[in-house]
């Protein structure tokens, strides 16, 4: 079964059942059950010879007493959850002043969401803005940089995974990258994809495992360019770009080594509501390479997401972009972003198979008041209308109320018809 729940009510994690299939949901309280539909896919350039089942390792077994008593094992689960574009313009940076020079409180902008963050196995954030420090001096739109504050407040939020590979990677040159990679070389327990000191660090892919309740996930990373910054000639590595050749090489390193595996994809164009056609191809090429999960992210806009079937098997599922999670843009849709999460379930007993049991998607909003104050990232099931009226852009008029937003996440996530995709999600 592939399902799609729409609209704003966050609500729990809601169950399709172990072994039932895969449920895809993005908040409304009706829930609308439709059959697997098989896509046709674009002829690629670039082929991937991955796509088969991996053979995966025996996970421990039970006890003979308890095998003996007839106890049964249960499957293993990961709740994985991923936040779109954490976008540090200069007005988030001077919002975030303290009364102590030099010393900023980004944590207060998640306080509304961290929970959800937290209560996970596993979370990914796109940090979309380099955080170098002081020393690169502190600028927002088109050139960013931001205090390494923003840095810690990540960690403290219980992110697992930060994705540097973005369009504004290079946007204070090369140094600003490795300041950057020498701040979370010094954090703990943080995988940071993207962005490499060295082409043996890029190379070594088994770096880049998280192992959470006897499942081993996967991540790669890789952007569309960098704003027309060129990497170093010498430094070709420092940044991980989209080229099909080279991704197929790293997924299939990757691909054995792990159970379930997930590709951060900065691609699409900015502001659009669907998928470009490249990011179409993409999609079906990573399909075809054996990834499991795509997180997407750049349009600045939330885009559809859906199950794209695989020979052999189960479907890939692919959120093409979760948009903005923080951000000071002063466009409507560019305040409403998603967080992905995502039930991953590994098998106890043979064939041990890993598949997505659940996909989910969280309507969020970024909320400031006059003068670009009071950030903060709210659900928008927990967003009201009077926080909707105070709003610096309702202010202005430039929209209506509260109904915009569930409007908006309406139309991109249509409700489903009896049988195929809904129509945004072609």
């Amino acid at each position: 079964m592939i399902g799609f729940v729409g609209g704003a009510n966050n609500g729990g994690v809601r169950r399709a059942g172990a072994g039932r299939g895969l449920a895809l949901l993005i908040g409304f309280n009706i829930r609308v059950s439709i059959s697997c539909v098989i896509l046709l896919a674009f002829l690629l350039n670039v082929s991937c010879a991955t796509n088969k089942q991996t053979q995966l390792p025996a996970p421990p077994q039970l006890p003979a007493a308890q095998e003996a008593a007839g106890v049964v094992q249960e499957d293993y689960s990961v709740t994985l959850v991923a936040v779109g574009d954490n976008l540090i313009h200069i007005e988030l940076i001077n919002d975030a002043k303290t009364e102590a020079d030099g010393v900023f409180d980004f944590d207060k902008y998640y306080t509304r969401v961290a929970s959800l963050i937290k209560n996970a196995d596993v979370a990914f954030i796109n940090q979309e803005t380099m955080i170098a420090g002081e020393g690169f001096g502190y600028s927002g739109y088109p050139l960013f940089n931001g205090p390494k504050g923003i840095g810690e407040a990540i960690v403290n939020l219980g992110f697992d995974v930060v994705n540097h590979a973005s369009n504004h990677t290079m946007d204070k040159g090369e140094g600003a990258v490795f300041e950057v990679i020498d701040f979370w070389d010094v954090q703990k327990d943080v995988l940071v994809l993207g962005i490499n000191r060295s082409p043996e660090e890029r190379d070594d892919v088994g770096k880049n495992i998280i192992e959470r309740n006897n499942i081993k996930i996967g991540f790669l990373a890789y952007t569309y360019g960098t704003n027309g910054i060129p990497l170093p000639k010498d430094k070709p590595f420092l940044v991980s770009l989209i080229d099909t050749d080279v991704m197929a090489g790293e997924i299939g390193a990757l691909r054995p080594l792990c159970d379930f595996l997930v590709v951060s994809m900065h691609w699409g164009n900015e502001y659009e509501f669907t998928p470009s056609e490249r990011q179409e191809e993409l999609a079906l090429f990573l399909a075809e390479c054996g990834v499991d999960l795509v997180i997407g992210h750049h349009p600045h806009v939330l885009q559809p997401f859906r199950a794209i079937p695989r020979e052999g098997s189960p479907p890939m599922v692919c959120f093409f972009s979760l948009g903005n999670f923080l951000s000071a843009q002063s466009e409507p849709p560019r305040l409403l972003g998603g967080m992905m999460r995502v039930t991953v379930r590994k098998g106890a007993s043979p064939p041990y198979g890993v598949s997505v049991d659940e996909a989910e998607l969280l309507p969020l909003v970024t909320h400031y008041e006059a003068g670009y104050r009071g950030f903060s990232v709210y659900l928008l099931s927990d967003y009201t209308e009077g926080l909707s009226e105070r709003h610096l852009l309702r202010q202005r008029n430039k929209y209506s109320g509260l109904s915009y937003f569930h409007d908006l996440v309406k139309n991109i996530f249509p409700p489903a018809p009896a049988s195929g995709f809904p129509s945004a999600t072609r």
